[in-house]
């Protein structure tokens, strides 16, 4: 029996468990562009160890559950590394442009019944299966 979808059910509590954690401990919503955005820009200097500190957990808990784990790596979307980078650049640029990214509009946003996390995640949920299927059938390069 395939059992990948539980991994993805796991780490998708964990990251809820995590911004209910984030919203009651300190009153703000997770919202991973917004913690990083604050770091890049300059506005986040009043609360800047606790920015540091998500980002460690943010970065270092799957490094730490390759290390638990031994689980390998394998991603079957393309080995095309500028095409992946690119696609960061365009994820990272689209999250400052809406305010927030699948964390905060998404985890955060719908949990707390918003409707702007609501209509945010529906778009960029049709965003991103929209430009899979013109990369992927259109283009050819996914």
């Amino acid at each position: 029996m395939e059992t990948d979808w539980i991994w993805g059910l796991v780490g998708g509590g964990f990251i809820g468990l995590a911004g209910a954690v984030f919203l009651l401990g300190n009153g703000r919503i997770m919202g991973a562009s917004g913690i990083i955005g604050g770091l890049v820009d300059g506005s986040g200097k009043g609360n800047l160890a606790e920015r540091l500190v998500f980002l460690l957990g943010l970065f270092g808990a799957p490094l730490l559950f390759l290390l638990v784990t031994q689980t390998p790596v394998e991603t079957h979307l393309t080995p095309n590394l500028w095409l992946v980078a690119g696609a960061g650049v365009l994820v990272g640029m689209g999250t400052r442009i809406a305010n927030g990214c699948t964390s905060g509009h998404g985890v955060c946003g719908i949990s707390r019944l918003s409707l702007r996390g609501l209509v945010a995640t529906v778009f960029y949920i049709l965003a991103g299966g929209l430009t899979l299927a013109i990369l992927r059938h259109g283009l050819g390069l996914i």
